[in-house]
């Protein structure tokens, strides 16, 4: 895969050029397409670096290798009315390489893939913990309550660090569930972590009425996406989307941690602790019922 403008600096406060973070997807590609493979790709290109404007880009662009397969759904832009788009799908080193040439910082894929698109294969907990000092050690909290809360109903949970400013917590489930039960079942977990720890957890959207840390139950829907394990993220020092184990969820963690240097070691050390995400998905319906019976 051919990369141009490889001296371009896209992350202005640390000096990390294109061609640095080619030479890190390449490293970390063996680990991280499995989780983009046959999954509809948004492209969030940043050609002028992470400061400057943003494209998300969800049809296939112009020019783009014939190597590379997409998929055609329908889908329904805010502003109304619908669209046909053709998807990208990440299912190679190569294709991979080529969105960083595209000038994409991380990776962003649909939940479900092109067999079974209604069908995700997990329920995804997004942390976004508040502005305030001490908002991320909140968050590490909030995700062990989650982690716990996923243990009483018989489902795994796997943390991550969005890489941004949160923590991410996927519980993979059999692709039978709909993206509708996957909401509720986010929804009702939320809820229920809300009523036992006010204050600490909400699930209010609006930010001037939060108080604590926001579970975002609203992420799990048909054609959503969130940052991809081992992502770059799009803030200075390029943090990085990185799996975790629980007994590392702990106070003095923080997102800045795992830059990508850290992550490839980590890999290296641990192998991909996500691959149970894609191998371990149970019942929705048995743990629904368990969790009804709790709320």
């Amino acid at each position: 895969m051919r990369l141009t403008s490889a001296e371009r600096v896209l992350f202005p406060e640390d000096g990390i050029t294109k061609g640095e973070l080619f030479a890190y997807y390449e490293q970390v590609a063996p680990a991280l397409v499995p989780h983009l493979r046959d999954r509809p790709f948004t492209l969030k290109r940043y050609p002028h670096g992470i400061h400057g404007e943003v494209y998300f880009q969800k049809q296939a662009p112009r020019g783009m290798p014939a190597s590379i397969r997409t998929r055609r759904f329908t889908t329904h832009p805010r502003e109304g009315g619908s669209r046909e788009v053709d998807f990208a799908l990440v299912d190679s080193p190569e294709a991979l390489l080529w969105m960083v040439q595209m000038n994409c910082v991380d990776m962003n894929a649909w939940y479900s893939r092109v067999d079974r698109p209604d069908r995700p294969d997990y329920v995804v907990f997004d942390l976004d913990p508040p502005d305030e000092p001490g908002g991320f050690e909140q968050a590490i909290e909030v995700a062990r309550l989650v982690g716990e809360l996923l243990d009483e109903v018989g489902l795994p949970g796997y943390p991550k660090t969005s890489g941004a400013d949160g923590i991410h917590v996927l519980a993979p489930v059999k692709r039978r569930a709909t993206y509708k039960e996957t909401y509720a079942f986010a929804e009702t977990a939320s809820r229920l972590l809300e009523q036992r720890h006010p204050g600490l957890v909400t699930t209010q959207w609006l930010k001037k009425k939060r108080a604590g840390v926001l579970l975002d139950h609203r992420q799990n829907g048909w054609g959503k996406t969130i940052a991809s394990v081992y992502s770059v993220r799009p803030k200075p020092g390029a943090p990085v989307s990185t799996p975790l184990r629980w007994e590392e969820l702990k106070p003095g963690l923080r997102p800045t941690d795992f830059p990508m240097k850290v992550a490839l070691q980590r890999l290296e050390r641990h192998g991909d602790l996500y691959a149970p995400v894609l191998e371990e998905g149970r019942a929705l319906g048995a743990a629904a019922k368990d969790l009804a019976r709790l709320a």
